[in-house]
């Protein structure tokens, strides 16, 4: 079939390949000039050289198997395009929880028990609410969030390990969060594969990871590629498929929505096409904005590729990269600023303090702050996601597609996947 996949993200990469790999002739529009959606390459200038960074800062794990699959497919040589490390959420001052190199879940326990500045209460409070999930089948009503999961959970060990775990795999705050979906993460990073709780730290820039060599492969299979060309209209077309309006018009037996919501609510809503309970789903989901600020700190070099930080309301940001430790510029930091609130000139004044307090650092040069205000939706309790169906040969694909993870770069990539293997 002549198939569309409308949106070069993570998820309508992940689409276009596996439709052409399953025999279909695909055409994949992007509005932007460059590939990647919410996780691509952005330039910028250092002592008057090109830099390449990130429109945020990303990290991959072990239990991605599909992104994994995907970028090998495409010819990514994973092993040299992300470092693998054991879990790892340590502290400035070396305080924290690292896993060892057990299989697992003897890696969780091992490092839970090994936590450098916990007390044993804090260890046997973690170690104790986790057999409860795990005996629950890692279920729990709907409506839970995963404050309300851990009201055993001793404060310390909830500070320094869950707080930063769904800040990071959810975008979302603890209090609001979905209980049920950090479960589900938790179990398929922790109890399901040794290597699944694996931090895979980018040393290539996001669109060097996936959408350059997909979009390679794509054109070396005969499909084809239009950047920079917004699809201004969908409509169903003459008994069947699809008319696709750019700046002219093509029709295909099939379509794959996979730009953002809003975008793809605007062409659904434009086809005229019974969708309204789709369309209500869609429009309303709230989101979760995303800063990351690029500091240059001359000689600076972390203690880890990557370090937890005591956010607050003062100093925001949860994580700290050492991106001079991942093939970039020495002293090239990214902070991240997960579920942020403000605009970017306060949440980067905030950080530069947050750097010189729990860091130490001085000589500060702000390279890029780069706010994306809709980078997730908000993964709160009982929250109805949008199906992927939405006519007769109109789908939807991204990571607020129905689906049992967060707004993740797998969730992505699994919807775009599971998209294309619905086409008949």
């Amino acid at each position: 079939m002549k198939v569309a996949v409308i949106g070069a993200g993570w998820a309508g990469c992940a689409a276009a390949v596996e439709a052409t790999r399953l025999g279909h002739q695909v055409t994949l529009f992007e509005a932007a000039r460059s590939a990647g959606g919410r996780a691509r390459r952005v330039e910028a200038m250092l002592a008057g050289q090109p830099l390449a960074l990130d429109n945020g800062q990303h990290i991959l794990i072990g239990a991605y198997t599909q992104s994994l699959r995907l970028m090998k497919d495409v010819g990514v040589d994973v092993d040299a395009a992300l470092l693998r490390l054991p879990l790892t959420l340590q502290f400035p001052g070396g305080s924290g929880l690292r896993f060892p190199r057990l299989p697992a879940p003897l890696d969780a326990l091992a490092g839970i028990l090994g936590a450098r500045g916990w007390s044993w209460a804090e260890r046997l409070s973690l170690l104790k609410v986790a057999i409860g999930w795990q005996l629950k089948g890692f279920q729990c009503a709907p409506m839970q969030s995963v404050a309300d999961l851990c009201q055993d959970l001793a404060p310390g060990a909830f500070a320094a390990l869950i707080e930063p775990l769904c800040v990071s795999a959810l975008n979302t705050p603890a209090g609001r969060a979905s209980g049920q979906v950090f479960l589900r993460v938790l179990r398929d990073a922790l109890f399901l594969e040794t290597g699944g709780s694996n931090l895979l730290l980018p040393r290539a820039d996001l669109s060097a990871l996936l959408p350059d060599a997909a979009l390679a492969w794509l054109a070396a299979q005969g499909g084809t590629v239009r950047l920079g060309a917004r699809v201004q209209q969908l409509l169903p077309a003459d008994g069947a498929g699809w008319v696709v309006s750019t700046d002219g018009q093509s029709t295909f037996d099939r379509a794959l929505l996979a730009c953002p919501p809003l975008e793809a609510a605007r062409l659904v809503e434009g086809a005229g096409v019974p969708a309204a309970a789709w369309l209500s789903a869609t429009r309303q989901l709230q989101h979760e904005a995303l800063t990351t600020v690029y500091l240059h700190a001359p000689g600076a070099r972390l203690d880890q590729p990557m370090l937890a930080l005591p956010a607050t309301p003062e100093f925001p940001a949860q994580f700290v990269f050492d991106r001079g430790q991942l093939g970039g510029p020495a002293g090239l930091l990214a902070f991240v600023v997960s579920a942020s609130v403000g605009d970017g000139a306060t949440l980067t004044r905030q950080v530069l303090a947050q750097a010189g307090r729990q860091l130490g650092l001085g000589r500060l040069e702000t390279l890029q702050t780069i706010v994306e205000k809709r980078a997730t939706f908000a993964c709160t309790p009982g929250l109805q996601r949008p199906p992927a169906p939405v006519a007769p040969g109109l789908l939807a694909c991204g990571d607020y597609i129905d689906g049992p993870y967060p707004a993740t770069l797998e969730g992505a990539v699994r919807s775009g996947l599971e998209a294309a293997r619905s086409l008949h």
